[in-house]
């Protein structure tokens, strides 16, 4: 489940095919919620621009520091390279939580088959 405050429309692409290079997801999973904001309603740090985007990753723990990390280096050199959005205008947080604490598809996160490996 990804949170994106932003007001750029291009980014579900980026951050899907880093979520899938980073922690191996199926292509075809995602949970992508904009939260478009107008530059009057969005008020942001000194130094940063009008590109400023904060995007917030729920998901349940299970991932190794090291795919986190590569995640979070992906998405900052991706949407430097790809979408011009300097990393000093990005800021990314990862919120974990235990598979017991989701609900999806009528069950707990602990009691779902998956698709996809957690422990990556």
């Amino acid at each position: 489940m990804i949170r994106i405050y932003g007001i750029r429309a291009q980014l579900s692409d980026l951050i899907n095919q880093c979520m899938v290079d980073a922690l191996h997801f199926p292509p075809d999973k995602r949970a992508h919620r904009f939260f478009p904001m107008d530059l009057d309603d969005f008020h942001y740090p000194q130094g940063r621009s009008d590109a400023y985007t904060v995007i917030e990753i729920s998901m349940m723990e299970g991932r190794s520091v090291e795919a986190r990390k590569r995640l979070i280096h992906l998405l900052f050199e991706r949407l430097d390279a790809e979408l011009g959005i300097s990393p000093v205008d990005v800021e990314l947080t990862i919120f974990e939580s235990p598979p017991s604490n989701w609900g999806f598809r009528g069950m707990t996160g602990d009691e779902a088959t998956l698709s996809y490996k957690i422990d990556v």
